[in-house]
């Protein structure tokens, strides 16, 4: 079929508007964090693994840890356990810490694999035991004894870096290890932004239910230094369950990470929209 002329233009232009940023991201660590509310259904998750895949075909090296809350929660419920939350932490028992285990580690894990393997990449699956990968210890939240929910103590990133230099795709459950060898529930916002720290990641991306950071008119803002965040955490602008994911992202820029940004990963092909061209998507905050 010959080319549409009357849409070659449109074409160019986005080709020409991805390449600089494809120069200025080639042989870099971009660590993704893919949400569960992201991966609702097959054409998400695809839309979101040829973005992944085609990273890595551009010379990016993009490492993703995910979440997978509502699947363990709906797995829960067929259980007849319910769910019950601690300044947004799972309260994780021994059965809960199974299904998390057998969730995240199990069939999230592998879908995602999956998913990217079957648009041509060789991601590989892994959980923070791997290796002794995300070493934890026991988190305790005001005091409160929240069960096998963890903080991270230690990344050793080697297990990694091994696979990206050998071109595969780390694909990571956010479960950390203890010094006993039990198994700890991590929240997969931290998972990423300290594993981006670790690393020195080019950038850490969050891909979430919401569009970004909204203003008080609702309206999506963009590029934000560390100090106007904190700013806009002071006057109540940032409130509510934005702002734990936003000191995630803070943290990541204060430990080494060039930038983080907040997006939302219904949009098809956000990451991508994100990387390539200019206007971007979702929140950027900078170092």
């Amino acid at each position: 079929m010959p080319l549409d002329l009357a849409n070659a233009h449109d074409i160019a232009h986005v080709l020409t508007e991805a390449l600089p940023y494809i120069r200025r991201f080639a042989g870099k660590t971009i660590v993704v964090k893919y949400g569960g509310n992201a991966m609702k259904d097959d054409t998400m998750i695809a839309s979101f693994a040829r973005d992944i895949v085609l990273m890595k075909l551009v010379g990016m090296n993009p490492v993703v840890v995910h979440g997978g809350g509502p699947q363990i929660g709906a797995h829960l419920e067929k259980l007849g356990k319910e769910s019950r939350f601690v300044e947004g932490m799972r309260v994780t028992d021994d059965e809960t810490m199974d299904v998390v285990e057998m969730m995240l580690g199990g069939l999230v894990n592998k879908a995602v694999v999956a998913a990217i393997n079957q648009q041509g990449g060789r991601a590989v699956g892994l959980t923070g035991k791997d290796g002794s990968m995300i070493r934890a210890r026991k988190l305790t939240v005001k005091g409160e004894d929240i069960g096998q929910v963890g903080e991270i103590e230690k990344i050793d990133p080697r297990v990694v870096t091994h696979l990206e230099t050998g071109g595969f795709i780390p694909v990571i459950a956010p479960i950390g290890v203890g010094e006993k060898g039990e198994a700890f529930n991590i929240n997969a916002d931290v998972a990423a932004g300290k594993l981006a720290s670790v690393l020195q990641a080019e950038k850490v991306m969050f891909l979430t239910n919401i569009a970004g950071v909204l203003d008080k008119a609702g309206k999506v803002l963009t590029g934000l230094s560390v100090n106007e965040v904190e700013a806009l955490i002071a006057d109540g602008t940032i409130s509510g369950g934005m702002v734990p994911k936003v000191r995630y992202a803070l943290d990541a820029v204060n430990s080494g990470v060039r930038n983080a940004v907040i997006i939302d990963g219904r949009v098809d092909h956000a990451v991508l929209l994100e990387l390539f061209t200019d206007a971007g998507v979702g929140t950027l905050i900078r170092g």
